[in-house]
């Protein structure tokens, strides 16, 4: 008799256990948005998304000015990786997220969903399209 018992209780702390991890899961706050270069990733205000050249993968170099030009697409502290999606740490402790390695920024010019005033701004800023 005991053991029906276990197994139920043991059932519920595993479903629990799944339902907790789901639920702390977050994904990016990335979609994709039309440009006059066709799709591209956008945040959550359709804001397109840029990378850096400068950047390494999972580390960003666009710090101080850089990032009030280039603001960069932060993340939750707890915020989980999901699918292309991975959250860095910048120099200021900051979590930041990243598309396939490579972090995620807005640019300050772009006034509307739909700009991409910065793309190749340089030859060294990008649109990304996924």
């Amino acid at each position: 008799m005991q053991i029906p018992a276990f197994r139920a209780a043991l059932a519920g702390a595993v479903l629990s256990a799944l339902f907790a991890a789901t639920a702390l899961a977050q994904g990016a706050p990335v979609a994709t948005g039309e440009s006059a270069k066709g799709a591209i990733l956008v945040d959550a205000k359709g804001m397109t998304l840029y990378t850096f050249d400068k950047d390494t993968t999972g580390k960003s170099a666009c710090n101080g000015e850089c990032a009030t030009a280039w603001p960069p697409l932060l993340a939750d502290a707890n915020a989980a990786p999901a699918g292309d999606y991975s959250v860095i740490t910048r120099d200021d402790g900051a979590k930041q997220w990243a598309y396939q390695g490579k972090p995620l920024y807005t640019w300050v010019k772009d006034m509307k969903p739909g700009d991409i005033t910065g793309d190749n701004f340089k030859d060294i800023w990008h649109v990304v399209q996924p």
